[in-house]
């Protein structure tokens, strides 16, 4: 990957190849480069222990998938392509002003820090299990290695390793599954008969009930997450002017859905196939659980305790350490180095994918708006450099942070939606309501960020108060929060409207 970075390092020697390739990359890289984006080593850890302590549910958000690209590629591509802007948020200073702009920019790189920080601790949890080493050091030396081929070979390296990466994670998906098959006893039909009897195949309830994780709500928060990825993410919005044409660009987005839906189920194969594989072999569950029990309890636990915890703990709860445990168990030790790299790409092309888009807003949305306008060429290219390293570094840290959480995927998914339910909104309210003005789209926001921190804090509240807290599942944020925004800001410009006429 240093390699790479290094090769196409020769051609970066101005801002827009930096950033935009010069509009020279075909469709189909794209494509697999959106799709190795989507599947990171969230998608490689989090959804087979996800599938391992629960069901299917969480396959819904993939299902989501073509109605949110559908949108995109109808609506979203025609409008950034014919914008020239490279930042998927310099419209919004126009509609709305400078704070809408800076507003966006800022839940963009909070969301990216939440997606880099729990795709550094994926990576860490998978090749701790297999060399020992600690999460802080793995992290470390990844971190590095990342930040210098991304910095050396800008958003042409990011894509075309990318390209090469989602051939090898997805190769690296159906070994894993065969191995897992291979060793099974009984086959794909006992594999079948123990996730049939404990409900492993189920997408969750379609009762119309939002306070859990039904399908409905998956089924949203998939939708909208998935618009936003479309339709305001820096990651995917970059790569819509790296494109030659609008066709190529949006056809990139339909190779991306038809791609990563099917992998997902893989995912969630091998998921429920762990499961089974377990069950006929549960004395590798004890050890598992010892594990998680030693690390939850701590150095100066007693033998007595950790035994304690351990019998406490559910599938869920060490979900996520059933693939990296099987890896080290028992795969041959050749092709655990094809499924570590897989593994490792899955993280790398995110992460890389991150740290340029970071680094491109920060440059243009912040730096030049606010900071020194009329930078020359060569300081740009300099600022993009240091950019995507500080970038790289403070995703590091989010990585760090988050050493010990039960759940790689749960994570994530909150703290996206978490940060891009506001941007979403406002950027709906902007593209649809041409009659919207500056400070009903203000006011909007205010209100959906006051709803957005009353959903995300309202556990907290004391249970004498219990009536105020939300009763809506947490997935259920970005949903709230973006409705709240557009219906709001249409609803002050009625208002204002109806009283012009009067």
């Amino acid at each position: 990957m240093v390699f790479v970075g290094y090769y196409f390092s020769r051609k970066n020697k101005n801002s827009e190849q930096f950033t935009k390739a010069s509009g020279t990359i075909p469709g189909w890289a794209i494509g697999l480069s959106i799709y190795a984006t989507f599947l990171s080593s969230n998608t490689f850890l989090g959804v087979p222990g996800k599938a391992f302590g629960g069901n299917w549910n969480a396959f819904v958000f993939s299902i989501s998938m073509p109605l949110a690209a559908w949108v995109a590629a109808k609506y979203f591509v025609p409008f950034y392509r014919s914008t020239g802007e490279i930042s998927a948020y310099t419209h919004l200073e126009h509609r709305f002003g400078a704070w809408a702009r800076t507003y966006a920019v800022v839940c963009f790189l909070l969301t990216q820090l939440a997606r880099m920080g729990s795709i550094f601790f994926g990576i860490a949890l998978s090749l701790q299990a297999l060399t020992g080493y600690s999460m802080q050091i793995i992290m470390l030396v990844m971190g590095i290695v990342i930040i210098i081929y991304t910095v050396m070979g800008g958003i042409e390296a990011v894509i075309w390793t990318e390209v090469v990466q989602a051939v090898i994670k997805t190769f690296g998906a159906f070994l894993i599954l065969y191995l897992i098959v291979q060793g099974m006893p009984g086959g794909v039909s006992r594999i079948i008969d123990i996730g049939s009897s404990n409900g492993k195949f189920s997408l969750g309830t379609f009762a119309p009930d939002f306070t859990q994780a039904s399908f409905w709500v998956i089924l949203l928060y998939g939708f909208f997450i998935n618009l936003n990825n479309f339709g305001m993410d820096q990651n995917y919005v970059q790569r819509y002017h790296t494109a030659s044409s609008e066709k190529a660009a949006s056809k990139s987005i339909w190779l991306c859905v038809w791609l990563y839906v099917p992998a997902s189920l893989i995912f969630f194969v091998i998921g429920s196939s762990l499961f089974a594989y377990y069950q006929v072999h549960p004395e590798l569950v004890e050890t598992i659980k010892h594990q998680v029990a030693v690390e939850r309890a701590g150095l100066g636990a007693s033998a007595a305790q950790v035994t304690s915890l351990a019998a406490t703990l559910k599938p869920e709860d060490y979900g996520d350490k059933i693939m990296p445990h099987f890896m080290v168990t028992k795969i041959p030790a050749g092709l655990v180095g094809l499924i570590v790299s897989a593994i490792l790409s899955a993280a790398m092309s995110t992460i890389s994918s991150g740290m340029n888009a970071s680094a491109t807003v920060f440059t243009v949305d912040i730096y030049k708006r606010y900071f020194k306008p009329e930078i020359n060429e060569k300081q740009t290219l300099r600022l993009l450099h240091v950019a995507t390293t500080i970038a790289g570094f403070a995703g590091l840290a989010a990585g760090i942070a988050m050493i010990g959480v039960k759940s790689i995927l749960d994570i994530w998914w909150e703290l996206s939606g978490i940060f891009a339910a506001g941007m979403l909104g406002l950027f709906l309210l902007g593209i649809i309501s041409k009659q919207s003005k500056n400070h009903e789209a203000l006011t909007a926001t205010i209100i959906g960020v006051l709803v957005i921190l009353w959903m995300t804090f309202s556990s907290s509240i004391p249970s004498q108060y219990e009536f105020l807290r939300s009763p809506l599942h947490k997935n259920m944020i970005i949903v709230i929060g973006t409705l709240t925004i557009f219906l709001v800001g249409l609803l002050f410009t009625k208002i204002r409207r109806k009283a012009l006429v009067y």
